[in-house]
């Protein structure tokens, strides 16, 4: 049974989009049982030494938020390049899932992050999700699936629609119709080899950005940054649109 909000448009599920803002994404992670520790932070400047401070550091993982502008005119020629995904198993190098679902980009964003997101104790990632919870078993049954069933899987869970839907409506910006929401969610994180990936399910696969060693500073480093939104920010001056970032701590 849909929950109250969900549309099908020409046969898609579709959702209410979620805001780019720690006070969606808290509440999101407490109703999916992921860890309290885990916070988020509105990144205000990636060159302001002061506004930079503010956050709690280390950073591993980071969510972007771009219009459609800003998103094509720095990723188009690098989007095709990008081959089509098929590893599944625990031997693979990053987790990764399809998006199948209109306007979930927010969520898959979230949970690109939090399901690669190392712990600081072990570098173990998952580690954050509360074990026997619906999430916990959700990725236990998605890990061994091949893409395709993954995607499947995620389309059909009722836990992540009501949790998603729930949040969406705690937004406090204009929602838009379904159709119109046009923005794009991207997910980046540092697994515990220190990969810097971008994650995004509309895509073919994960992107791979390059390596940042753990005594080479983090994501809001010079060099982290450079990995992950630098290009989106340099981009953002030269074409008309927004966007907005997300970093992910750990208390």
């Amino acid at each position: 049974m849909s929950t109250p909000g969900v549309e099908y448009i020409n046969g898609r599920k579709t959702f209410i989009p979620l805001e780019n803002n720690p006070e969606i994404f808290t509440p999101l992670c407490q109703s999916l049982a992921i860890s309290p520790t885990l916070t988020f932070h509105d990144v205000l400047s990636t060159t302001d030494p002061d506004l930079l401070a503010l956050i709690p550091r280390p950073i591993n993982a980071l969510i972007l938020c771009v219009e459609p502008p800003i998103y094509k005119a720095a990723r188009e020629s690098i989007t095709p390049t990008i081959p089509t995904y098929t590893s599944h198993g625990p031997t693979e190098p990053i987790f990764w899932a399809r998006q199948t679902i209109g306007n979930a980009c927010g969520l898959m964003a979230l949970l690109h992050c939090v399901l690669n997101l190392p712990t600081k104790d072990n570098q173990r990632p998952g580690g954050y999700i509360a074990p026997e919870s619906n999430l916990d078993t959700f990725l236990n049954r998605a890990v061994d699936l091949p893409p395709a069933e993954r995607a499947q899987l995620l389309y059909d869970s009722q836990f992540l629609e009501d949790a998603h839907m729930a949040a969406a409506q705690r937004g406090v910006s204009h929602i838009p119709p379904a159709e119109e929401y046009t923005a794009h969610f991207v997910g980046f994180v540092r697994t515990g080899d220190g990969h810097v990936w971008e994650l995004n399910g509309g895509l073919n696969g994960p992107f791979l950005r390059g390596v940042l060693p753990r005594d080479g500073g983090d994501l809001l480093s010079e060099e982290g940054l450079r990995l992950t939104v630098g290009d989106f920010v340099d981009t953002a001056r030269e074409v008309k649109g927004g966007m907005s970032v997300v970093a992910i701590a750990e208390e």
